[in-house]
């Protein structure tokens, strides 16, 4: 039977910066509504790094805790479901789930992260998160002195490529040239880092392992690679409300996580293109203490 509930806040999306924003709130004896669809954008890494004190633990063992000690606040309840419908109130909003249920907030926060668009490469997503990777900070040390390769759009390509080339010596972009000036065709050659235009076809792996690339002329050996890709907005939610993107695609948010309609709040990954665990949490506990912030002031 459909329920229809009134609270403080809601909180769409239930991963790492939904629960830190969930954990001030909770702490603050906010009456807290969590709805979590149980599809993080990290699912398919198996372990997460470059997060103090769970360093290299599994997504699901830190959710996992996180939840135990969320479960601890009274004023926090949890919903598991998708939400489909949001309205502007007169004095909130009302969340629509896919099951009907009905739920009034005064404040909402979006952490409903983004959706990675996949280039059609044979075994490109079995990879993806396991040796296909995004992020140096995040995976790079499991992968140092290894075969290494950056794909990507030729301004990414050289970002990453200066990070990535402390980490090992054999590295390869496969990007399109013609993007790099001359300055930056030096700096590469200097740094042994070697490029190479030919369209991939297939990643050859065991078990999202790595193994080579296939070309239509040729094959490479290769055990980790970087992917710029393409993204957008995992809910159409916050733009439908009329919050609005930056020129990159994420929501826009001043440095109290909040977005360009009063009320509504977002954090981690949609809202920010420095994608970790460890911003995720720094963002949903600034977007939780906004909020009791806000409250604060319009209650007392």
């Amino acid at each position: 039977m459909a329920q229809t509930k009134t609270y403080e806040a809601i909180i769409i999306g239930g991963s790492y910066a939904g629960m830190s924003a969930a954990l001030a709130l909770g702490r603050s004896l906010r009456h807290t509504l969590i709805i979590d669809s149980g599809r993080p954008c990290n699912a398919p890494t198996p372990h997460s790094h470059n997060f103090l004190t769970r360093d290299g633990s599994t997504p699901q063992e830190i959710a996992s805790l996180a939840k135990e000690q969320l479960d601890r606040y009274a004023s926090l309840d949890f919903f598991k479901g998708l939400a489909e419908q949001a309205v502007k109130t007169g004095d909130g909003f009302e969340i629509q789930t896919q099951s009907r249920d009905r739920f009034f907030g005064k404040k909402l926060i979006f952490a409903t992260g983004i959706r990675d668009r996949m280039p059609e490469i044979k075994g490109f997503s079995d990879c993806w998160g396991k040796s296909v990777i995004h992020c140096p900070y995040c995976h790079g040390y499991e992968f140092r002195n290894k075969r290494t390769g950056i794909l990507a759009p030729s301004e990414k390509a050289y970002h990453l490529a200066m990070l990535v080339r402390n980490l090992t010596p054999e590295l390869t972009l496969y990007t399109d040239p013609s993007g790099f000036s001359p300055e930056q065709f030096q700096k590469l050659k200097v740094h042994g880092i070697k490029i190479d235009s030919r369209k991939i076809l297939e990643l050859q792996h065991h078990q999202g392992q790595l193994q080579k690339l296939i070309f239509s002329d040729g094959i490479q050996e290769l055990e980790a690679l970087y992917a710029g890709l393409p993204f957008e907005q995992h809910s159409k939610l916050p733009m439908e409300l009329g919050c609005s993107l930056d020129q990159q695609g994420y929501l826009q948010t001043d440095m109290l996580q909040r977005c360009t309609v009063g009320g509504i709040y977002a954090c981690g990954d949609n809202s920010s293109g420095m994608r970790s665990l460890a911003q995720a949490v720094h963002s949903g506990n600034m977007a939780g203490a906004a909020v009791n912030g806000e409250l604060a002031s319009e209650y007392f």
